[in-house]
């Protein structure tokens, strides 16, 4: 009786709603071909938590970098295409801070603000959250504090004379506002990718996986760690604050939210703010994941962001959280069957498919944060 409840609602659900079911069968089909990969020992099972350990690290990084994305764009209601060199003036802003600490009275001060260039000295001080976990916090907060302030200040000489203009006014001129923050980072530090951590220096722990192991070290969890913090510390203060409240009725309504005495000003310059701020944490957490800062940090993950959030469902941070986790793991899975140059348009792939299903994302186009 039940199989045939089972069959009747599978058949009914291929009828009314064809391309659901489709992709539910490809998906099963791959989760099918994988468990025979791993009887057949065409890959390893410590190769695929590699791969999903290594998905869940980027995943949360490009989470936490969509968070911020996610705010604007539900508050003010224009794609912030300045977002990706935000993160990177952040990183460097915050590296540059932790190589002052490190190195101060030992090398001079022009190499250490320049993040150790043109002299590579990264092996020379030897950085990690154990070796210098001082200069990793400071660093941390520096470029939170420099990417919040440099959000608010570009909002106030850019955007905020702008408010009242269309979201297509708002994208060009942050397209503006992004070039001109990459050309002057790059006149700053110059064409130049430095290292920032010392690789022998980052502890490193093998996880049993049936025959083999795979290998998760210090930095990927400080980043999975402090990103996760940061996720509960911005949902707490969305429901359980006035300025939460707050953000929350102007996203759903901002003339509704001015009506009741909000202060939407207030508002615009907390979201700024707070999505300054957790832009700047990404760019620096991903530069420590990583081991090297590039110039082009933030706009080469761009897009990539941009896909977690209209994935998630544009305007919710809750869906920038959960598709900036799915594009990561999937990103990092895809590799079992795909080249890895290849990872990233799988991704791509997946949110076209989810958007398909349901055009306004998995959280269903929720225009609150």
């Amino acid at each position: 009786m039940v199989e045939q409840s089972q069959d009747h609602w599978l058949g009914s659900r291929l009828q009314t709603d064809p391309l659901t079911a489709g992709f539910v069968v490809i998906g099963v089909l791959f989760f099918l071909d994988l468990l025979r990969r791993l009887a057949t020992g065409t890959v390893r099972p410590d190769t695929v938590a590699t791969f999903l350990w290594s998905g869940i690290v980027f995943g949360m990084a490009i989470g936490l970098a969509g968070i911020g994305l996610a705010m604007t764009y539900s508050i003010l209601q224009f794609a912030n295409f300045a977002h990706g060199d935000l993160i990177t003036a952040g990183a460097f802003a915050g590296w540059s801070s932790t190589f002052v600490i490190v190195g101060f009275g030992n090398i001079a001060m022009e190499i250490l603000l320049l993040v150790g260039q043109p002299a590579r000295i990264s092996s020379q001080l030897g950085i990690s959250v154990t070796t210098a976990p001082l200069a990793i916090v400071v660093g941390f907060i520096v470029s939170v504090l420099f990417a919040a302030g440099l959000a608010v200040g570009l909002d106030r000489v850019v955007f905020r004379p702008m408010r009242d203009q269309s979201g297509i006014s708002l994208l060009i001129a942050s397209v503006g506002v992004a070039l001109a923050l990459r050309h002057l980072i790059q006149f700053i530090y110059q064409p130049s990718t430095p290292s920032v951590v010392h690789d022998p220096e980052v502890p490193r722990q093998a996880i049993p996986v049936g025959s083999g192991s795979f290998t998760i070290d210090a930095h990927q969890v400080t980043l999975v760690v402090v990103a996760l913090g940061l996720m509960i510390g911005v949902h707490l203060l969305l429901q359980y604050t006035k300025l939460g409240t707050a953000m929350r009725a102007m996203a759903d309504n901002e003339d509704l939210a001015k009506i009741t005495g909000i202060s939407t000003e207030r508002v615009v310059l907390y979201t700024w703010l707070i999505g300054g701020g957790l832009t700047g944490a990404a760019g620096y957490l991903l530069a420590l994941e990583q081991g090297f800062l590039d110039l082009t940090l933030g706009w080469d993950i761009l897009l990539v962001i941009f896909a977690g959030v209209i994935l998630g469902g544009i305007g919710s941070i809750y869906g920038a959280i959960v598709g900036g986790l799915t594009i990561g793991i999937v990103s990092q899975l895809s590799i079992v069957w795909l080249p890895s140059e290849f990872t990233t348009v799988a991704a791509f792939v997946i949110m076209i498919a989810v958007l398909l299903v349901r055009p306004n994302g998995i959280f269903g186009g929720v225009t609150s944060v």
